[in-house]
């Protein structure tokens, strides 16, 4: 099959996912093609389940197609006919799937006669915390063949790809997730936000709010923030007067979560306003990031409230080490460890100075080194190069830099 492009010869790109809705791996695709030059490319997403017409939304072209193909809970066997067919109409001249959930389409990619077939992994398995699943691992080594390159968001995870599943380092690229520091920056000096966040419940001088923004799911562990920040108001009752907490996604244990608030007779001190399309706007009213994750691939909510100057306590997990510096922009804890937790969130409440001093450092590393503009050259290289070895030359502006 050869790849269709159209009159000014902009191939294109298909992207798999399992659901384009709000989460960190399909935030980072939006980033991409939004930041990706419309004169040189095409996109086309392929959701196995459903395509959210919210998030959708956030894509900034008129020109990607988005298709959901519905697929209900198993395997996707039943649906490689319907996607065989799919890519010999598309014509799409790189397949890109996105985690394991959508890895078993590149044997049908490879059937279609994609020309150029990548996989990103984008964090851990929701089964598989530590990557140590032998099934998984098996999975990998057997769709391997039909991939060309594939792509790792982390050192954390291309140490994954190479150490345990055995694939060949030399086809694993590592390329980190961006950041629009435009959209995600500081509120302006001297006050918040001019616009303030329907809802937003905290606007009382002096208060410090700690804040997390995820899905509400085990993987983010949103119970043990929960508990650290009841913890901390159990030890140092006084600090009821001036801190807050707010819980920002939806899931699983959003119930659970107020149920503990409830039971701690904290509900009024806490805010979980659900799933929201305003994040910015809410991070620049948070005094402190808090994301306890039991795993990470490369946070794409770190890096955002890192570009709003604000302090991050993650987990020492996946890729967080490489995004902050601990006692820098930050501060790193062990996984799992409510006490730490606990004694972190302390630290930060006493010394506010020190705390926005932490901010001002973390805006200025996304600034230098997870930039949008660096991830996209990144992507443009990668696909440039399997397309230049496998289809010719792809036309581009040569005004813009494309290397990696």
């Amino acid at each position: 099959m050869s790849p269709e492009r159209d009159e000014t010869g902009r191939p294109l790109i298909a992207h798999v996912v399992y659901r384009f809705d709000t989460g960190g791996l399909e935030n980072g695709l939006v980033n991409l093609i939004n930041e990706m030059g419309e004169q040189h490319w095409r996109h086309a997403v392929i959701a196995l389940t459903e395509v959210s017409e919210r998030f959708r939304q956030r894509v900034r072209r008129a020109d990607v197609r988005f298709i959901a193909l519905n697929k209900p809970p198993g395997h996707a066997f039943a649906l490689y006919p319907r996607v065989w067919r799919l890519l010999r109409e598309l014509r799409p001249a790189v397949l890109h799937t996105r985690n394991l959930a959508a890895l078993e389409l590149q044997p049908v990619g490879w059937a279609a006669g994609v020309p150029v077939r990548i996989h990103g992994e984008h964090g851990r398995d929701m089964d598989d915390l530590h990557g140590l699943s032998r099934k998984h691992q098996r999975i990998r080594r057997a769709f391997s063949p039909f991939v060309h390159r594939h792509v790792a968001l982390s050192r954390d995870l291309a140490g994954y790809l190479r150490d345990r599943v055995g694939l060949d380092a030399a086809r694993i690229v590592q390329i980190y997730n961006g950041v629009d520091t435009e959209r995600f920056h500081p509120a302006p000096p001297g006050g918040a936000d001019d616009t303030t966040p329907s809802g937003w419940p905290f606007g009382a001088p002096g208060l410090f709010v700690f804040g997390s923004v995820g899905r509400m799911q085990d993987v983010k562990n949103p119970l043990l923030l929960t508990r650290a920040f009841a913890r901390l108001l159990r030890e140092q009752p006084a600090l009821r007067e001036r801190l807050r907490l707010v819980q920002v996604g939806e899931g699983p244990l959003r119930g659970q979560v107020q149920a503990l608030l409830a039971q701690e007779g904290l509900s009024a001190l806490a805010w979980l306003p659900g799933d929201r399309a305003d994040v910015p706007a809410l991070m620049r009213r948070l005094d402190a990031f808090v994301l306890p994750s039991r795993a990470e691939g490369i946070s794409n909510t770190i890096l955002e409230a890192m570009g709003c100057a604000l302090p991050v306590l993650a987990t020492e997990v996946g890729g967080n080490a490489e995004l902050l510096q601990s006692g820098q922009q930050g501060l790193l804890l062990p996984e799992g460890d409510e006490a730490a937790l606990t004694r972190a969130m302390a630290e930060l409440a006493a010394d506010p100075a020190r705390a926005r001093a932490m901010g001002q450092a973390g805006r200025a590393r996304v600034q230098a080194m997870f930039s949008l503009q660096s991830m996209r050259q990144a992507y443009e290289a990668l696909y440039r190069r399997e397309l230049a070895g496998r289809t010719g030359p792809v036309a581009h502006d040569r005004t813009r830099t494309t290397g990696p």
